[in-house]
């Protein structure tokens, strides 16, 4: 029996729902509206169902994109697919954010000759969490935390074209700009979650519903604004 999982990315900006079945992805949802993630996420998981004349229930799993990312935006996703799992009394998977862009841009189909791609989602002023990935989509490297500088990956640049996708690939290419580095500046997306979701389905690597946390890489950090009153 193919299996039909409901998948959630709310790492990033975009807000992103889809339903796989079998190998394919047969319904999905996005918002880039400021803010969507809390308002749209739940709504959108049932209109992909009904779509479909589907329930929760005759799904086998929901898979979330973990992070790294907007912390706000990984908590809402969580959330919200811890709720789906226990109301519909199916497994939670999870996989990398990282993954889903190497996944995207093998989806939408890489450079000529590419021989790396490097995820890139976008922290604070230079800084990008991102890994290094080959044109098969394996990671070669840990996930980290990374300040961008002129010749940060002319190493890699010089083993052939590499592929930087993400949304914090844009503001990058300014500092990387050079033959055979090419630039994809987006969000991922639910509908690339495909392969690695399934990748996990068919490993079983399904996580602890109760105490799963999403993968922030760095903590949290409040502000408080100096008016109190």
């Amino acid at each position: 029996m193919d299996c039909r999982i409901i998948l959630l990315e709310t790492s990033t900006s975009l807000c992103s729902v889809a339903l796989l079945e079998g190998d394919r992805i047969s319904a999905s949802r996005f918002s880039d509206s400021p803010r969507a993630h809390a308002a749209m996420t739940a709504p959108f998981v049932q209109e992909v169902l009904e779509e479909r004349g589907l329930k929760v229930s005759d799904c086998n799993a929901v898979c979330l994109s973990m992070g790294p990312g907007s912390y706000t935006g990984l908590r809402v996703g969580s959330s919200t697919a811890k709720g789906l799992c226990f109301g519909g009394g199916i497994p939670l998977l999870a996989v990398s954010t990282l993954d889903v862009l190497a996944a995207q841009a093998i989806q939408e189909g890489l450079p000529e000759g590419c021989r790396h791609i490097v995820p890139m989602i976008d922290a604070r002023r230079m800084e990008v969490y991102t890994a290094v990935y080959g044109a098969d989509g394996r990671k070669l490297s840990e996930v980290e935390s990374k300040v961008v500088e002129a010749g940060a990956f002319d190493a890699l640049l010089a083993e052939g074209p590499v592929l930087f996708i993400g949304d914090g690939a844009g503001k990058c290419e300014p500092i990387l700009g050079a033959p055979g580095a090419f630039f994809r500046n987006e969000c991922p997306r639910a509908d690339a979650m495909a392969v690695p979701a399934l990748r996990e389905f068919a490993a079983g690597n399904f996580r602890d519903t109760a105490y799963f946390e999403p993968f922030y890489l760095k903590d949290f950090v409040a502000t408080v604004g100096k008016k109190l009153f």
